[in-house]
């Protein structure tokens, strides 16, 4: 008996200091899926975002109802984008209904300084699942990640969907609203990474979807391309 409860422990130990964690805290969870909008034109809502909105410290993306804009929340805060007349406006409201949303309660971030020769958006992604292994994240489960700095440049979009328009590709997508290039901008990116996801809530030739926002309010939309700048930032939900 006695040396079951010493073998016991080290069992214990051992799995408690090495294993990967995956936190309740900050599940990630889904309403709705890109293929059923790619393949079968189901643009319709999937979900409120005013049974959200008393979630603390939410953290969340996604598309409007019929494709009529972009949803970014961070930190229980709305700056959803929209197009009125060729021109993006700022819906700061739980006001709409969303045809694809990821979202996760995250109280607090471990920051992590990213070494200056990650540029590309593929090394980005190498580099943030190699970081959240080394933080005790399980990255065989989703998980969101934020990214602040000086954005090299960026190419973004605001979907505005043409009504009745039930042929979808990824171009389209891109090129129904709003979308451009921004360089050397001071933004606030949320992303979620998924290795399992693909057409559910990332593209196929991916395991991210960001989202950004310039600090200065005046653009907020998806992520098509980046390339970071220098002295950038990575947070990862803190495994205390």
């Amino acid at each position: 008996m006695k040396y079951a409860i010493i073998i016991l422990s080290i069992v214990l130990i051992t799995s408690c200091g090495t294993s990967n964690i995956s936190e309740d805290k900050f599940k990630v969870e889904y309403k709705g899926a890109l293929k059923n909008m790619m393949h079968k034109g189901d643009i319709s809502a999937k979900a409120n975002l005013t049974d959200f909105k008393e979630i603390s410290h939410l953290y969340a993306l996604g598309a409007i109802e019929n494709l009529k804009g972009e949803i970014q929340i961070f930190d229980g805060k709305p700056f959803n984008t929209i197009v009125i007349d060729s021109t993006l406006s700022f819906d700061n409201s739980f006001h709409k209904k969303a045809t694809l949303l990821v979202y996760a309660s995250v109280d607090k971030w471990k920051t992590i300084n990213i070494p200056n020769n990650i540029e590309s958006y593929e090394q980005l992604e190498s580099y943030i699942k190699q970081t959240a292994k080394g933080n005790r994240i399980n990255v065989d489960e989703p998980f969101p990640f934020l990214i602040e700095g000086t954005l090299h440049s960026f190419d973004w979009h605001v979907i505005n969907w043409k009504d009745g328009d039930t042929e979808h590709s990824h171009d389209k997508h891109i090129s129904s609203g709003l979308h451009g290039t921004i360089s050397n901008r001071q933004v606030e990116m949320l992303g979620f990474y998924s290795n399992s996801h693909h057409a559910i809530f990332t593209h196929h030739t991916t395991n991210m979807h960001i989202h950004v926002k310039t600090i200065d309010d005046e653009i907020a939309g998806h992520v098509d391309a980046l390339t970071l700048g220098k002295e950038m930032i990575l947070k990862l939900p803190l495994i205390e």
